[in-house]
């Protein structure tokens, strides 16, 4: 039997980063915090057996995880907020500086750096998006690791599809281990691989599996557009985004996002929650509370489980050998 070792998820969301590890079958999740109250309902429900804290990362030390842990996680995992760094916010600081030091989100990352500092675990790993990786901010994030102890500092960039997501999702982990998982998949996961056994909506008794109500303006719209077209396209501080994409079938999704809404790709309507889920390889026991945007949200925010897992075994062969 394998040694089991202990994680600790900051801004857990949904829960998809500690699913990954928990897939893994070498990690228990011991610990998982969030302020958003119905990430928590989601987390807790997803992992019965850790200790759910609904606090503002701010506010946590060292002391209000120790309370209820008898020791320090072997590893502490994290998302932080991406809004202030992503190419897709328009509204983004100007200074590349600012969006880390200044932005109240942005600070949020600091604040992840500062509770890894507090306890010291043997592998952190930060996740966000890979503007965060590029200069000045990637020189930033080096002098705060190593002004709490880890000298060496990684930017991994990983691409979800590589490791069976049937969506596209490049981000980067930043962590004091190189993580470089072989590639899982000799084709991508497609649209259709992922969600073509659901039944309809409403039926089969599948969690999260309900109509998502859309008016009759936007449906009468959207029976026009052909796959890969989109309803709506909206500047970011870089490039153009879509959203309201009528999905190609026969290749994986574009970027699953909290706004994120999919067309059906042979039915005049929106996916599910769950059908999102799938686009993120989340397995269907995987159970999503809140409002219906609420759900949306935790699939959106999530690290990809698959991609997740993949992290998992690389890391576990270095905590094996530590």
């Amino acid at each position: 039997m394998k040694c089991k070792f202990t994680v600790l998820d900051l801004f857990c969301g949904g829960g998809g980063f500690s699913r990954g590890f928990e897939m893994s079958g070498t990690y228990d999740i011991v610990m998982g915090i969030d302020i958003d109250y119905s990430c928590i309902l989601t987390f807790s429900h997803n992992f019965p057996n850790a200790i759910v804290l609904r606090m503002d990362i701010r506010e946590v030390t060292k002391f209000d995880i120790l309370k209820y842990l008898s020791d320090v996680p072997d590893v502490i995992i994290g998302s932080s907020p991406c809004e202030p760094f992503t190419e897709a916010n328009p509204n983004r600081a100007e200074n590349p500086i600012d969006r880390l030091y200044t932005d109240e989100l942005g600070q949020l990352t600091l604040h992840f750096i500062r509770i890894v500092g507090e306890l010291k675990p043997k592998i952190f790993i930060l996740e966000n998006v890979v503007p965060l990786s590029e200069e000045p901010l990637r020189s930033c994030i080096v002098k705060e690791f190593e002004r709490i102890g880890y000298s060496e500092v990684y930017f991994n960039i990983l691409h979800a599809e590589d490791y069976g997501t049937p969506s596209i999702r490049h981000r980067v982990f930043i962590s004091n281990v190189l993580i470089k998982p072989k590639k899982k998949v000799k084709r991508f996961v497609t649209v259709w691989d992922a969600i073509k056994d659901l039944p309809k909506p409403g039926t089969g008794n599948i969690p999260n599996h309900e109509e998502v109500s859309i008016s009759e303006k936007k449906l009468k719209k959207i029976v026009k557009l052909k796959w890969s077209d989109a309803l709506y396209r909206f500047k970011g501080a870089e490039g153009m985004f879509m959203n309201y994409v009528k999905l190609h079938p026969y290749k994986p999704a574009p970027t699953v996002m909290g706004c994120s809404r999919f067309i059906h790709p042979f039915e005049s309507r929106l996916l599910t929650v769950r059908e999102q889920a799938r686009l993120q390889g989340f397995p269907d026991i995987h159970i999503f509370y809140g409002s219906k945007d609420e759900q949306f949200n935790q699939v959106g925010e999530a690290v990809p489980p698959p991609l997740a897992k993949a992290i998992a075994e690389v890391v576990y062969e270095y905590l094996k050998n530590m």
